[in-house]
């Protein structure tokens, strides 16, 4: 994307509020996002009512390195927050994008984020409608990091919640996991090491309108980022009060990403994604839900990977390969940090 702006790189003055502020957000946000709300020019967005419920979410990406195979964190800060508007059960419409800005950063790497994000944007459908950029001097921070918050409709009729796990529940995978964390951890370039592993960070909320669509008794949607599937199933079961059993075999994992996960000595279901999901539903409803998973371009890897149980309430146990079954915990300390 080309930018009109006379600077080579972020300057402190760009984040005065004067003439610099006002020249990046109308020759670089402005009209890479290009929503009448944001055109409008005013402090916040104005933007039509919503009716029903309406699902809200927020988060904060610092990825290193800013781009990696399949992606940037320019799409990365918009897909994050689409995706945990869409597992609420909603369809995502309005986002907002706040940048931190280190002195001295290029403003052609913030021009590649920026028109990342209007991409991905265009891509889910929503629309970016306010913002706000601060800039710090240099070692501050670290080149950008983006805040996005995103606002949605709830689907009619659809009451998605950790909660209504129940014992008999099937669980589902929208695909192979430990993609993005491995192709950021790859991209570092300080291990030496090169694969051909690509984020999957894409936006989840066409694959999750399918689901609701074919399963409207959806009972739990969770996109697995941040600790990985692990992470994800343990906080499902200690807010149902059920036990969660997963099946090692069943669950997708890329052979060149289960490779570098060995050889690096990491356990793949502990490591972030940002394009996959787990679906909860009643098991009656489970061929249903995987049909219309497997029917999307963003499910066609989903698999039945487990079930919730009555036993073991809170714990997450899987069941091996070679037929026993052990704890999986919740990740503990920062296996990969500054991975999303």
């Amino acid at each position: 994307m080309k930018h009109a702006i006379k600077d080579e790189f972020i300057r402190l003055d760009h984040g005065s509020g004067g003439e610099l502020s006002y020249e990046i957000v109308e020759k670089l946000f402005a009209p890479a996002f290009g929503s009448p709300e944001l055109l409008a020019g005013h402090d916040g967005a104005i933007m039509a009512g919503i009716s029903g419920a309406i699902a809200f979410s927020t988060d904060t990406f610092v990825v290193d390195p800013l781009f990696f195979p399949g992606g940037s964190i320019g799409d990365l800060a918009v897909n994050g927050t689409v995706n945990d508007v869409a597992v609420c059960g909603a369809k995502p419409l309005y986002l907002s994008a706040g940048f931190v800005l280190e002195e001295g950063f290029p403003l052609k790497d913030l021009a590649a984020v920026v028109s990342h994000m209007a991409a991905a944007a265009k891509q889910a459908g929503v629309a970016i409608v306010t913002g706000d950029t601060k800039v710090v001097p240099r070692r501050a921070a670290d080149k950008v990091f983006i805040n996005t918050a995103g606002i949605g409709r709830v689907f009619d009729g659809v009451a998605i919640a950790p909660r209504r796990a129940e014992p008999g529940d099937a669980i589902l995978c929208s695909g192979t996991v430990a993609d993005h964390g491995v192709a950021v951890l790859l991209a570092r370039n300080d291990l030496g090491l090169s694969a051909d592993i690509r984020s999957d960070t894409a936006p989840l909320n066409g694959l999750v309108e399918a689901i609701i669509t074919a399963v409207r008794d959806v009972h739990v949607l969770r996109d697995i980022t941040r600790g990985g599937l692990s992470s994800a199933a343990n906080e499902i079961a200690r807010k149902c009060g059920f036990g969660i059993t997963l099946n090692e075999a069943a669950i997708p994992i890329a052979p060149a990403v289960a490779g570098a996960c060995s050889l690096l000595g990491f356990d793949p279901l502990h490591i972030a994604n940002e394009g996959k999901l787990i679906a909860i539903v009643p098991a009656d409803s489970a061929a249903r839900a995987l049909s219309a998973m497997q029917a999307h371009p963003l499910g066609r890897q989903a698999a039945v990977i487990g079930r919730v149980t009555a036993e073991n309430p809170g714990v997450v146990l899987l069941t091996a390969r070679s037929g026993g079954a052990r704890l999986l915990p919740m990740l503990t300390g920062e296996q990969l940090p500054r991975i999303c």
